[in-house]
């Protein structure tokens, strides 16, 4: 198994938006072209988001992403904000994009409040870390996660956060040691039926 470790790249945004598209399983509540469009939005709003990246690339195939904010140091480029708006604006051109992406909204109401319930000042952000389905229990999780922790102790960053829900493997940030701050219970109504999730802001100190 050959397992590199290396920054984000342009030609990285298909991959990792399938990734995305399958371990949060978007194409359940969507048809498969929102679907794609939905995680096209999703991991374009990371991208205007970090500092710091790493892309795990197994076997020459692309096989997670971390990324992580210096919330004082952040700047976003335009050209990112701009992918950002392009992928927004052709969500909301269908009706069914428009429906779902009233759940993301929702979606980032939640994560506001579970900040502000924090009551804590932050000096990174966690703002995506996912891993190809096909790839996880090989260790690659916790490569990516030990690469933002030393980029976080080389900054000098006290601490960061992040935010996740009951449909991710919430239980790897306990085992990494973070501290579940908050916790927020939100129901969904999705294609008629109810759907019950349960928010968390985690934290971890780096001293």
């Amino acid at each position: 198994m050959q397992v590199q470790l290396r920054e984000y790249k342009k030609q990285d945004f298909e991959p990792i938006k399938d990734i995305i598209r399958d371990i949060w399983h978007y194409d359940e509540f969507s048809s498969p072209k929102t679907a794609s469009k939905l995680a096209g939005v999703f991991l374009s709003s990371c991208l205007t988001n970090y500092t710091f990246s790493r892309v795990a690339v197994l076997n020459g195939k692309v096989a997670g992403i971390i990324l992580v904010k210096d919330i004082k140091k952040h700047s976003c480029p335009l050209s990112h904000r701009l992918m950002q708006a392009k992928s927004i604006l052709s969500l909301y051109h269908s009706r069914e994009g428009r429906k779902v992406a009233q759940i993301f909204k929702n979606v980032n109401g939640i994560d506001k409040q579970l900040l502000n319930d924090s009551k804590k000042s932050y000096s990174a952000e966690l703002s995506l870390f996912a891993v190809s389905s096909l790839c996880q229990g090989q260790g690659l999780g916790k490569k990516l996660f030990q690469s933002a922790l030393n980029y976080l102790k080389n900054q000098r960053l006290d601490n960061f956060f992040l935010f996740t829900d009951t449909s991710c493997n919430y239980g790897f940030y306990e085992h990494q040691g973070m501290f579940r701050r908050c916790e927020k219970e939100h129901i969904f109504n999705i294609n008629g039926q109810s759907e019950k999730m349960n928010f968390f802001i985690y934290d971890y100190s780096c001293h």
